[in-house]
């Protein structure tokens, strides 16, 4: 059995929908995860946004549209009348729900209800598209599976235990089809993964069904060895190992978020990515194996903001770094990268909303500048090697590009600078001459 998770933009429209279905009925047994259909979740986060502030009339314009836009991708997927028919029952009936949110008090937990409609409209209409197209198809209700704690965090065992009671409900289907990003909390209310939820979501049903593989399906080469909008000739990575992966989603690509993975990770079943657009390429496998000593990316980080601190007083301070730590923490803003010398402490953040009260803070400590505008510059692979010349080759294809910080060493998968934006274009370009070709 595999779990094939597929994104908002893979389903977008009726045709994309119908490419998905043709990948999908390749392989019975299998478990498909789906988000939700392109413009949704925005949506119906706007409705939330406008029922929140009490007008009713501008969240039912919304409703009113994206409902017509659903009639419009029922009449264009499906050509059985009796199944459209069906289809255009889901429609009614989710709409119908989320008016009923525009006449009463709206707190979290209707928001909630209210965004989980934007899956399950997808599973729905998809599961009757499969059966249109002669699959045995059966759905089944993440929100009876998928549970989180009082922390947030989803429980393995129950998961296991449900989901596996559901699919031997169902022995006979070709294909389960479930939403990801939507659990029910510790309470049994609706809530959700946050961040890389639905392929959070193949992933902790993979674990729980003991997967031979779970696959992510994008309309892109999900991982290239570096960004295409700046640098010409890029490749798809044909194979990562997790920890790679996790560095080249942080400091670059948005395909895959770092977590999303984790316990697919501890499992040890590999990860394929892969394109809706080329079905027979191989994609991007990841897996626990490591792979000879090599450099497989290139990756940049936007809109980091560089912190300086400098003080006398750090000489043999004892304690120094930590109070530093502690403002950012004190803010809940993340380090990137950190660097230090005798008598000074430089480090990144990649969220500048209390840059102002952090550098106010700082300046108990010394003397504090920021630096805005600047760019992450990562390179990823297995880096650490006997007689490895990796970091002067690296450093040696960037000599006419002045860089601020470097960070190497914390991560034997990352060797990280920082420059300023203007030359971002120039050093992906030239790291990707020198290095990869």
């Amino acid at each position: 059995m595999k779990v094939l998770k597929f994104g908002s933009a893979s389903i977008a429209t009726a045709d994309k929908i119908k490419q998905v279905a043709a990948i999908v009925e390749k392989g019975k047994g299998n478990i498909i995860v789906l988000s939700s259909i392109r413009g949704t979740a925005e949506a119906l986060a706007e409705v939330s946004d406008y029922l929140y502030k009490k007008n009713q009339e501008g969240a039912i314009e919304i409703i009113n549209k994206l409902e017509k836009d659903y009639r419009q991708l029922v009449g264009d997927l499906f050509s059985d009348a009796s199944f459209g028919e069906k289809a255009i029952a889901v429609v009614t009936e989710k709409f119908s729900y989320i008016r009923t949110f525009t006449k009463d008090l709206f707190t979290l937990f209707e928001e909630r209800s209210v965004l989980a409609q934007s899956e399950l409209l997808s599973s729905e209409i998809f599961h009757l598209y499969m059966q249109e197209r002669g699959m045995k198809s059966t759905l089944i209700a993440a929100l009876d599976f998928m549970r989180t704690d009082k922390n947030g965090t989803p429980d393995p065992v129950y998961i296991k235990e449900k989901l596996q009671a559901l699919l031997d409900e169902a022995k006979d289907a070709d294909i389960y089809i479930t939403q990801g990003y939507i659990t029910r909390n510790a309470y049994g209310e609706i809530d959700d993964l946050r961040k890389g939820g639905s392929d959070y979501t193949a992933s902790l049903v993979g674990v729980a069904v003991d997967a031979k593989e779970i696959q992510i399906w994008a309309d892109v080469d999900a991982m290239q060895n570096n960004d295409p909008r700046y640098v010409k000739g890029t490749k798809a990575i044909p194979l990562l190992n997790f920890d790679e992966a996790a560095e080249l989603a942080y400091f670059g690509t948005k395909i895959l978020h770092p977590s999303s993975v984790l316990p697919a990770k501890l499992a040890d079943i590999a990860v394929c990515l892969k394109n809706t657009q080329y079905p027979d390429a191989p994609g991007t496998l990841i897996s626990n194996k490591t792979t000879d000593s090599t450099i497989k990316a290139v990756a940049a980080k936007d809109d980091i903001t560089a912190v300086k601190i400098t003080s006398g007083r750090m000489l043999l301070a004892h304690g120094f770094l930590r109070r530093v730590a502690e403002v950012f923490e004190n803010y809940q803003t993340a380090i990137d990268m950190l660097t230090t010398s005798e008598i000074g402490v430089s480090l990144t953040i990649d969220d500048n909303r209390k840059l102002e009260l952090i550098v106010n803070d700082l300046k108990k400590y010394g003397t504090v500048s920021a630096d805005t505008g600047m760019v992450i510059i990562s390179v990823i692979g297995n880096l650490e090697s006997d007689n490895s010349r990796f970091a002067s080759d690296i450093l040696d294809a960037v000599k006419e590009i002045p860089v601020s910080m470097i960070s190497y060493g914390g991560s034997r998968y990352n060797f990280s600078f920082l420059i300023d934006k203007q030359y971002k274009e120039k050093a992906l370009q030239i790291l990707n001459d020198k290095l990869f070709n």
